[in-house]
């Protein structure tokens, strides 16, 4: 079954994934980021910022050719390429690196060929993919993380950017 998703489709998807991930920061009291509902859960703002980082890490592996997440190394590796993204503690200024992080990838994954996205790689948990499905799991990934912090704005109140739309839409 030959189906085929497009890049193209991919990382505008996740463009207005991210679009809402800053926007749901945005829509938090800055004094509310270490809101957690609970203490064993991450808050608000560690949410926000593992997004950062991770899709910074794992987009910077796949553009540098890692072809193995797999093994000891992987956490290190990980926090190597966290560390070349700046991940402010400020509500405003982490809105701001959440929407120039991706877009500097973006245009770095947007330049790579059909032979880069076609090729396989060994993901951490020792699944094959390609490396089209594995920017589409990063991109997953951080959906279900923005489905988190969605969910932490509805206990403080606030309603999503996403509802928000829909509601503004009705109206219209």
């Amino acid at each position: 079954m030959g189906l085929m998703v497009r890049l193209e489709t991919v990382l505008s998807a996740w463009k207005a994934v991210r679009e809402d991930t800053a926007a749901a920061v945005e829509s938090l009291p800055a004094d509310d980021l270490r809101y957690q509902p609970m203490p064993e859960v991450m808050s608000f703002g560690d949410i926000a910022r593992h997004i950062l980082e991770s899709s910074h890490a794992l987009t910077g592996m796949l553009l540098d050719g890692v072809d193995n997440m797999m093994g000891p190394e992987f956490r290190p590796m990980v926090q190597k390429y966290a560390e070349q993204v700046r991940v402010p503690e400020e509500k405003q200024a982490l809105v701001g690196q959440l929407r120039v992080a991706l877009d500097q990838q973006l245009d770095k994954l947007a330049s790579e060929g059909p032979e880069f996205y076609a090729a396989e790689i060994i993901r951490f948990d020792g699944q094959r993919v390609t490396r089209l499905e594995m920017l589409q799991f990063v991109k997953e990934h951080e959906l279900t993380h923005r489905a988190q912090l969605f969910m932490y704005l509805r206990m403080k109140g606030i309603v999503p950017p996403t509802t928000r739309r829909r509601l503004a839409k009705a109206k219209a």
